[in-house]
């Protein structure tokens, strides 16, 4: 066997395995191969990912129609729970619900009947946060890959850049005028460039109007004829109208075009 290294003349030479184990080592590591590394591109590969966030998500519909969550709003709360603890649980379930596309409207009366007005605002603004939290990371490792060449049209471009370019504010505008569902404007987001930190302080800031308005409405819904259920319901109904005239003036303003 050769000597790595070899003296003549006060010059070394490399020997020929030396030699190759050096190309071998500036080569860098080397890719694995056979059936196990083609399995694991294929089950790492944007579709694939893509369709595991269907799947999750069509499970976790699947879920909430067959155990019926809103039953919450007849049956109440556990009792072994109270205070705090209770309204920290109800964020938790708030947000696993609202990723499972369970009506944010419900929740938010579930929380104003279950802990009145200020416990029940800061509970559904939590979950509300933390569903969008979620849906946001699913989206942007599940399905983001996978969807980003399909923004073809003209209408998903310009959607994608507004988000992209102006998210919080954007962001801050959907949450605050009702008429974009939830899930879906959280999805949007995620397949955008948007980054996370905006786009939570833009739900939180964005949705307390809204969440505010409901959980009042429910916390006062015993009293239907009080000032402050009607000034809610008041608070709920306006940006509503508000939203649709917005809408409907775009529209004939793309028409026009």
């Amino acid at each position: 066997m050769l000597d790595a290294t070899t003296r003549s003349g006060g010059t070394a030479s490399v020997s020929p395995r030396t030699a190759a184990e050096l190309a071998v080592a500036a080569a860098g590591p080397v890719a694995p191969t056979g059936f196990a590394a083609r399995v694991t591109r294929v089950l790492l590969s944007p579709w694939s990912r893509l369709s595991l966030l269907v799947a999750l998500l069509a499970s976790a519909a699947t879920t909430v129609v067959l155990f019926q969550p809103q039953q919450l709003l007849t049956n109440g709360w556990p009792p072994q729970l109270g205070g705090a603890a209770a309204a920290l649980a109800y964020a938790v379930a708030y947000g696993l619900c609202t990723v499972a596309f369970v009506p944010r409207p419900l929740l938010n009366l579930a929380a104003g009947a279950l802990f009145g007005s200020q416990l029940g605002l800061t509970s559904a603004i939590a979950g509300t946060v933390l569903g969008a939290g979620v849906a946001f990371c699913l989206g942007r490792v599940l399905g983001q890959e996978a969807l980003r060449p399909l923004l073809r049209g003209r209408w998903l471009k310009a959607a994608d850049g507004q988000l992209s370019r102006h998210g919080f504010r954007t962001m801050l505008a959907m949450r605050l005028f009702p008429g974009v569902p939830f899930a879906a404007s959280n999805y949007c987001a995620a397949v955008s460039r948007m980054g996370l930190l905006p786009f939570l302080l833009a739900t939180g800031l964005g949705s307390i109007p809204n969440t505010a308005a409901y959980v009042v409405a429910g916390a006062r819904a015993s009293t239907p004829t009080s000032p402050a259920f009607l000034i809610a319901l008041a608070c709920i109904a306006l940006p509503g109208l508000a939203g649709a005239v917005v809408a409907w003036r775009k529209r004939h303003r793309l028409r026009a075009r």
